[in-house]
């Protein structure tokens, strides 16, 4: 049957429920206080499923079997300090892999586990690095292939035999500055499919010959990032996303001819999650616009025809109340062309209106011309336009472009916002003496530098789990995360980074900061530490400046319950109100 399991929030955390049909009645299957996530079927018969639940945010995330008939669920993991996750299952559904930093904190080794006898757990595989995960399965169960993340510039591919343990190199471990993912055995027996930038300014869809190490691209044509892709079950077809400019395709391809078509009459927007059903016939994919939230649709491959399968309720929100986002394209410093989504206030609002740079996090996010969701609320009813920049360093536009942050580089990417302000004063519809900056994550650091480079240039500014110093990031931040943060950021053990780090961070330059901040911090936060924004928050307010302060206690990076999600965006309209728009 075609059934599936959403994760959606109707009470107070997103939670797990059943559809099993076009546009059916949802039915809750789990209901706990902390937010459920991934969700994997049993292969064969689906009467139960395996899920991953953390507590209050700390992204240690425990593996659990829900069985669909009871509704029982059972801990499969140790419940404690580690992070397990990447489930794959075996093709005859007796167990499955999956990826836990259990043994030490820091490396991600490789474990097998049948979920009925969750004593039966073994370790498979033990690893140096928190990046390690599987990407596939062999048909005859002998090999998992998996892959080793160094930074989103470097990846690389291993093949790991079962029952040997013996790992070997599928990719070139001494190529550096190659990205090479999503690895996915082929029908032929000694071929993978894969994602990979090499030789090359975009992800492409390629297979790579095991034997001969040759790989042969197949999307150069686009010039953009293949996203994702999926393989049927067959093997005969695969569908494939890509990241154009911020928008996403959907395309199909046959795997014989290797011809491949996009598949149109989709609403312009961002699509994610496209998977083969097992008689091959249908995918299903998640899609959002400017103007609908996710939801779930089924194609059908033969007839082209795409039925919606969930429909999220958008509550008064009409469609004329919300911005549609225009892509902008502006200068830097060095003449660099940076683009990002400008979404403007409601007409209904005379004058020039105010302004909010969103910041994305990552620091390799992108900002895509997604759907505002609450934030429609500044644009229709404060009358704020909001500008979401992709400053140098964001994923979407090519490596060159990606490698343009890293390391002493750290803030040609603030300079980008400087630019953005310049372009901000050429608008005759907006108030260039009326701007805030807002970031969250990386986003949050961007938000303290700007906040000093641009002290005069601001109005105020909102930091949501930011770093303000990296060598205090570096040190504090969970074992599992903290090399592959340094392939990015840089090395605080090397002295000169060091110093770098000590004369950008925001903390050292709280002088220079003039206008009110508000930070905003999940007290478990495993990615940006508390201590983060508390040395921020003591040395702001130990030199007389305005400082909001807002800590929740049960929450982590990402705030994930209702009630803390309703006061925060309370408190910050609160806080735009005083200091943006008065």
């Amino acid at each position: 049957t075609n059934e599936i399991i959403i994760n959606t929030r109707f009470g107070s955390t997103p939670q797990l429920h059943r559809v099993s049909k076009s546009m059916g009645a949802r039915t809750q299957i789990t209901f706990f206080d902390e937010p459920v996530s991934a969700t994997s079927y049993e292969p064969l018969k689906g009467d139960y499923l395996v899920y991953s639940k953390d507590i209050g945010g700390n992204e240690f995330g425990q593996l659990f079997k829900l069985d669909l008939k009871t509704l029982q669920s059972t801990l499969l993991t140790d419940g404690g300090k580690s992070q397990n996750g990447g489930i794959t299952w075996r093709k005859d559904g007796k167990g499955f892999y999956y990826a836990s930093t259990k043994r030490n904190g820091g490396d991600r080794d490789i474990y097998y586990m049948d979920p009925n006898n969750p004593k039966s757990e073994k370790l498979i595989l033990q690893v140096k690095g928190g990046g390690w995960g599987i990407q596939d399965i062999s048909p005859d169960n002998k090999k998992l292939v998996l892959g080793e993340y160094i930074s989103i510039n470097e990846s690389y591919i291993w093949l790991l035999d079962i029952e040997t343990g013996k790992l070997t190199e599928v990719t070139d471990r001494n190529s550096k500055g190659i990205s090479q993912s999503e690895a996915t055995f082929s029908n032929l027996s000694n071929e993978i499919w894969l994602v990979t930038d090499k030789d090359n300014e975009f992800q492409r869809l390629a297979a790579m010959n095991l034997n001969t190490k040759k790989t042969t691209y197949y999307t150069s044509d686009i010039p953009w990032n293949v996203e994702s892709f999926n393989l049927s079950e067959d093997k005969k077809s695969i569908v494939f996303i890509t990241n154009e400019g911020g928008l996403n395709k959907m395309y199909l391809m046959n795997t014989g001819t290797k011809a491949y078509k996009e598949i149109k009459n989709l609403p312009i927007g961002l699509i994610s999650g496209a998977r083969f059903t097992k008689d091959n016939q249908t995918i299903f994919f998640n899609q959002s616009t400017a103007q609908s939230a996710s939801d779930v649709y089924q194609l059908n491959i033969k007839t082209a025809k795409i039925e919606r399968w969930t429909e999220s309720e958008l509550g008064e929100m009409q469609p004329s109340d919300m911005s549609v986002p225009k892509f902008i394209e502006w200068k830097s410093f060095d003449d660099l062309k940076i683009s990002g989504f400008y979404y403007p206030a409601s007409p209904k609002f005379k004058g020039k209106r105010p302004v909010i740079i969103m910041i994305h996090g990552g620091p390799e996010g992108q900002s895509m011309a997604s759907f505002l969701d609450s934030n429609n609320f500044y644009t229709s009813e404060m009358g704020v336009s909001l500008v979401y920049p992709n400053v140098r360093g964001s994923s979407g536009f090519g490596k060159t472009y990606l490698e343009k942050d890293n390391g002493f580089l750290r803030e040609d990417s603030v300079k980008d916002i400087g630019a953005l302000l310049d372009w901000i004063a050429k608008q005759p519809e907006l108030d260039k003496d009326k701007i805030m900056i807002m970031g969250r994550s990386y986003g949050g650091y961007m938000t303290l530098a700007t906040a000093f480079h641009y002290a005069d240039r601001i109005k105020c500014s909102v930091d949501i789990v930011g770093i303000s110093n990296f060598n205090t990031f570096l040190k504090n931040t969970e074992e599992y995360r903290r090399d592959l943060r340094r392939a990015e950021y840089g090395d605080e053990r090397d002295s000169k980074m060091a110093a770098f780090f000590d004369k950008t961070a925001p903390l050292n330059n709280t002088d220079k900061i003039k206008k009110p901040m508000f930070i905003i911090q999940g007290t478990n936060d495993p990615r940006v530490p508390v201590t983060e924004a508390m040395q921020m928050r003591d040395k702001l307010k130990a030199q007389g400046n305005t400082v909001w302060y807002l800590e929740a206690k049960d929450e982590g990076h990402a705030f994930k319950k209702k009630a803390n999600i309703d006061y925060v965006r309370l408190a910050i309209i609160r806080f735009m109100q005083e200091y943006l728009v008065k």
